[in-house]
């Protein structure tokens, strides 16, 4: 096996990564707690939050945070939840903290010695905004945003806009994402696909372009 280092090309032209599920994780136990008061059960202000007619236009860009809190309060209000109570709750869900896996973005940053390393998501308008705060504004080369894009995954629209921004065709691409169906999409554009479940599951897609010795923690912080 050889790396970047040993043969002077990478074996990827660049590496192509989802966030959510991959390198950022959501706390939403305040909304858990908030559900529990309100006699909901746990995930229902999610499942109304990434209900199809919401999910659609927030990842295509046609909601803003304020106009997505109003309409799940909204629905929790029609779900029969008071007012007062849906609203903390959807400001809760919408606003809720999060954490970035550290392995997973010291692997990126590795990576990114050696080739372009691009993040492919299907996320909202403010996300520049919260990868900022995150301290991640500088993880990638390029960000490629449904919401700006104009197409989610798995439409096969997004997968191209990323490798032409990278500069390179599909099959030079490795494509690392925590949803079997958005893998499949990119695998079937000829790109490699890496289903991710844990930091080990990139580190090992990414062996042949560091190399067999990981840095210190680099499987260390998997996400729950």
């Amino acid at each position: 096996m050889t790396t970047a280092s040993d043969s002077g090309k990478p074996p990827f032209d660049a590496v192509l990564c989802d966030i959510d599920g991959v390198i950022r994780f959501f706390d939403h136990r305040e909304t858990t707690r908030l559900e529990a008061a309100a006699g909901l059960a746990e995930g229902a202000t999610a499942r109304i939050a990434f209900d199809a007619g919401i999910a659609e236009r927030l990842v295509l860009g046609r909601l803003n945070r304020d106009e997505w809190t109003r309409e799940v309060a909204g629905r929790l209000t029609a779900d029969g939840v008071p007012a007062p109570g849906a609203a903390a709750l959807a400001a809760a869900f919408v606003r809720a903290p999060a954490r970035a896996d550290t392995a997973v973005v010291g692997l990126l940053r590795r990576a990114r010695r050696y080739c372009p390393v691009l993040l492919v998501t299907n996320a909202t308008v403010w996300l520049d905004e919260d990868l900022a705060a995150l301290g991640l504004a500088d993880l990638a080369d390029a960000v490629v945003n449904s919401s700006r894009v104009g197409a989610a995954k798995p439409d096969p629209r997004i997968y191209e806009a990323a490798a032409e921004q990278a500069r390179t065709t599909p099959g030079r691409c490795l494509f690392v994402d925590d949803r079997p169906e958005n893998v499949e999409a990119a695998a079937r554009l000829g790109m490699t696909g890496v289903l991710h479940r844990s930091p080990a599951d990139l580190h090992r897609a990414l062996l042949p372009l560091l190399g067999p010795e990981p840095d210190e923690g680099d499987e260390g912080d998997e996400a729950r």
